[in-house]
């Protein structure tokens, strides 16, 4: 069998993102609420150091640490980076420098931007001072950025009880990974194939399992795979669970049921939606088909052909 041309690469911009929602202790919500007040607030270690931003347990002897100090808004720059390209989402949108600042009072330095013209104008030592957000709400960002400012060091630093009206009890910290994925001939053959409402995978020269998605090579022999093999439509499946908790930009209703699904032909089961049939009937050997949406270009959901189910020993070596 003559392998088909392969069509180009495929590339494209990708993006990760999920919100991670943690409530805070007494420690971090008394430093988040002090930024709102334009307060910044550090925490005394048993042998008497300042640690900013304050941490709940003392690093050294890993007890737990409430003594709350405030600390200035002025500080020494002690080390720094020059960003000249700054990236979406970063505190300032012009080149500035990473800094790490020991503010006044405190043992620790604290990493945020340094609003500078340029790196001539940044140095070790030099004196900086807090910039505020005109809008704070609780979160590292209240402070905007540092700037150049000149004064004298004022080591001492004031106990204070961590009590403010409205404390921040909780925060959202957005994580996201932006990159260009490159899915490979493999894949690009794949999803070329998906295009056409077809299913293609490759066999190993040597084991001759059929992978779907195929990935280039075989994973238990390490050979490359070239050899084109449609699989499916139909399949069996062979695990799954019940997703009860809504999806943000998602327009799936709860519960849906996601499972592996053995396409015929394959020897390795894909991921896919289960519908057409209540969520608490889908079982284990269940056969189903895919379902196409206009325009879609791989299958919305697969739903049950109504065949008899397959029996245990045709998949067991796919779970």
């Amino acid at each position: 069998m003559t392998p088909a041309p392969a069509p180009e690469v495929l590339s494209a911009p990708l993006a990760v993102e999920f919100p991670f929602t943690r409530s805070l202790g007494p420690v971090q919500s008394a430093f988040l609420t002090g930024l709102r007040e334009r307060t910044v607030l550090g925490v005394r270690t048993a042998d008497g150091r300042v640690l900013v931003p304050p941490v709940e347990y003392d690093p050294v002897t890993a007890e737990e640490i409430r003594d709350l100090v405030e600390v200035g808004t002025a500080g020494t720059v002690t080390t720094w980076a020059w960003n000249p390209a700054p990236r979406r989402g970063q505190p300032l949108t012009t080149p500035f420098a990473w800094a790490l600042v020991r503010l006044d009072g405190a043992d620790t330095a604290l990493l945020h931007a340094l609003d500078a013209p340029g790196p001539d104008a940044v140095r070790t030592g030099m004196r900086v001072r807090v910039r505020w957000a005109g809008e704070r709400t609780g979160a590292i960002t209240d402070i905007a950025c540092f700037e150049p400012h000149e004064s004298e060091p004022d080591p001492r630093g004031a106990p204070h009880d961590g009590e403010f009206a409205d404390p921040v009890r909780g925060i959202v910290a957005p994580a996201r990974l932006d990159y260009v994925y490159s899915p490979g001939r493999a894949q690009s053959r794949y999803i070329a194939a998906l295009a056409g409402r077809r299913t293609m995978g490759e066999r190993c020269p040597s084991c001759r399992k059929v992978y779907v998605p195929p990935r280039g090579a075989c994973p238990t022999c390490g050979v490359a795979t070239d050899e084109q093999v449609e699989v499916g439509p139909r399949g069996t499946v062979t695990t799954f669970c019940i997703v009860n908790i809504k999806a943000k930009n998602l327009d799936i209703e709860v519960p849906y049921v996601y499972a592996h699904i053995a396409l015929d032909g394959a020897d390795l089961a894909l991921h896919g939606r289960i519908g057409g049939i209540p969520y608490d009937q889908v079982r284990m050997g269940l056969r189903v088909e895919p379902v196409w949406t206009e325009g879609g270009r791989y299958p919305d959901h697969y739903r049950p052909t109504g065949e008899p189910d397959a029996d245990y020993d045709t998949y067991k070596e796919l779970l």
